[in-house]
Parts: structure tokens; sequence; C-alpha cells
């Protein structure tokens, strides 16, 4: 990989690291990988970088303290397990930062902190305080009261959202392979490394595989899941084997065999990636050409006019899917109306709207401001 970019310019990054890389077979800690990780993440704060490690282990710590022969299936079971192994795994990381002079803060996420406007803020606060009193923040799930309501469902996803909760410039995935391959280099011979992607096609996504390890709930189609967040968002991010030597600095400086995902796009404002990112899709609007053009090619806010069916029952201030006259999605967007409200006015002009519906609502559908394009 040839340098992809200015270090002295990448000032926030987040590192996510994975129960396969943190735990052995058995569920044990991996206690070389958390002083080789601890001593790696340190000197990036010896040179001023701020650093917010997202780590899995919880479950698999738990597992390992107890025992167990195999991954809980019970949500019940799973809370009980990962309350057992957080304190274990926080106990670890504390010990081997301070050993480099560092102090760590732990934040634990679930959904609900993500998805509500005002816990949204209040985590990206904690986060950004944290780095101004020169702490390093440990971030995992919640798992010990997630429920499969509210659960991220890997720290993958959850990494990709801590990115862009601090507007991070660079997010790394560390696991226990290089990158993404062409096929699966443990029975594959042919098999490649795919240095840099700019795009995530449905080819990309042929390449990821699914894995049936005990321990860990994701694979590479989390991590594409994560890498499409991220380049949304204008963050590049790379994925690399976390049992390499000194791998972070090599990939600061381009010297690591790894995927790097190069975003071509701008940082969002922190509202239009929240709405982007944290919020489940409640519905959807499908548009005609005219609508489509003025959303993707004017940057026009979406008018009722331009509507021609709506899918779901959501209500005002939801997050909608708009689809285009192809019926893919060309972006997202908080709606002004509920969706009986817009069945009555969809295909109208915004000055009919009081006569239809008995009073003044916006004129504006979705406004520009709370639309994010695909």
């Amino acid at each position: 990989m040839n340098k992809p970019f200015n270090v002295d310019e990448i000032q926030k990054i987040v590192i996510k690291v994975g129960t396969r890389l943190l735990t052995y077979k058995s569920g044990k800690l991996n206690l070389g990988i958390i002083e080789k990780l601890a001593m790696e993440i340190a000197d990036l704060k010896n040179q001023g970088k701020d650093v917010v490690l997202v780590s899995s282990g919880a479950v698999g710590a738990g597992i390992g303290r107890l025992g167990l022969k195999k991954k809980p299936v019970s949500i019940q079971e799973r809370q009980a397990v990962a309350a057992i192994g957080q304190g274990l795994l926080i106990q670890h990381y504390e010990k081997f930062f301070s050993e480099y002079g560092h102090t760590v803060a732990q934040l634990l996420l679930t959904r609900e902190d993500i998805e509500n406007r005002e816990r949204y803020l209040n985590s990206r606060n904690t986060l950004l305080h944290i780095f101004k009193y020169g702490a390093i923040p440990i971030v995992n799930e919640n798992d010990t009261i997630s429920t499969e309501e509210i659960e991220f469902g890997d720290n993958d996803r959850l990494s990709a959202l801590a990115a862009t909760l601090i507007d991070a410039d660079l997010l790394i995935i560390l696991t226990n392979i290089d990158g993404l391959y062409t096929g699966n280099p443990q029975i594959d011979p042919d098999a490649t490394c795919i240095r840099f992607i700019q795009e995530i096609t449905p080819e990309i996504k042929q390449y990821a595989g699914t894995t049936e390890e005990i321990l860990a709930k994701g694979g590479m189609v989390t991590k594409l899941e994560a890498a499409e967040i991220a380049m949304t968002a204008g963050i590049n991010m790379v994925i690399a084997n976390g049992r390499e030597k000194n791998i972070i600095r090599k990939i600061l400086e381009g010297e690591a065999l790894c995927t790097l995902f190069s975003s071509n796009n701008t940082h969002l404002r922190s509202r239009k990636r929240w709405i982007a990112f944290t919020q489940k899709l409640k519905g959807a609007i499908h548009v005609d050409k005219g609508a489509e053009k003025a959303l993707t090619g004017d940057n026009k806010s979406l008018l009722p006019i331009g509507i021609t069916e709506i899918e779901g029952n959501f209500t005002r201030g939801e997050v909608v899917r708009i689809n285009g006259i192809g019926g893919e999605e060309v972006a997202r967007g908080l709606v002004n109306y509920n969706a009986e409200e817009l069945r009555k006015i969809m295909g109208c002009k915004s000055k009919d709207i009081e006569g239809i519906l008995g009073y003044a609502g916006s004129e504006e559908v979705v406004h520009r401001d709370n639309l994010i394009l695909r």
C-alpha cells in the first residue's frame, strides 16, 4: 500500500479490535495482543493524536473466566457472561495502558444512546471531553443490558458509528486477516488481498464470507457495512491484521499489507451523520423523475408534488427512504408529515397543503438540511 494520507493531518483515530484477536479459541484473553495494542495506541497518544478504542472481548473474557465450552445463546446468559467479562477486560486495559503512562475511560453504549438525538450529543460530548483530559476512551456495546431490539449486533458497525460520532479522520479495524481477499486464503491459493477500494460494489460484497467461529459475532460482511458507513461520512477505513508487529504504525506510513477503503466524500455535518447512520428506516417515499433530479442534481428539498407512492406507517420526525424512479434508494431524511398525511397531499402543490389537511404545514416534505443523498 502506497502512503495513502498525510500522517500529520490525521488527528482523530478510531481503532476497533475484535473478539477473534483478543481471545484464544478457549475464550480466555490473549494478554500479549492486549499489551501490544496498548503500546501502539500509547505511541499515537504520545504523538498528540486522539484515539478511541472500540473493543470486543467482554463475552469472550467471561466465557474464559467461567470455563464455558461455547458462547451463550440467550440474551440473559450473554448479559450475565458479559457483566463478568467486562470488568476483567477493562482491568487488563487499565493495567497495560498505565504502564505506558496513559489513563483509560470506559464508555458502554446501546443503540438507544445513538438513536436518541439528545443521548447521541451527550455521547459525543463525553468522548470529546475525555480527549480534553488526555485519556483514551474504550468503547464497547453494553452487552449487559442490550436486547435484540436495541443491540448494534457487532462492534464493526459500532466502531463506524463511533468514528462518525467524533468526526474521525481514520477508522482502523484490526482482525486476524490482512484485509478483504478475493477468496478464502486458507483454502484458495489464488486468493489475493484487495489493497484499495473506492466503491463497495456488488462484486466487492460477494468477496465477503461468513464466520462460524463461536466467539465472534461479525465477519467480513459486517466490516463492509462499517466501511459503507465510514466512506459515506467522509472517513477512510482500513482492515488489517492486528497480529502483525507495529501494524498501526505501518498503516499510517503506508507500509502495511491491508485493505484501504478510500472515501471521496467530504465530512458530513453532525446532524446529517446522525440522520444517515443512527436512525432506523420507518418507511419509504417514491418520487418521480423530476423530484429525483431536484434531490440528487440540484440539492433541493423534497416537495409533495414529486411524490408518487408511500410505504409504511411512519410518523412526523422519523427517517424514511426516498426511492427514485428505478426503485433504488437515492436519499433518506426526516419527514415533516406522517404517512397518512402524505398519502393525502402527495402529487399536490405545496400551496394546496392547507386546503387539503385543514392546517398550514411545512412546504417541504423533507427539507434539504434533513436529507442525505445515498
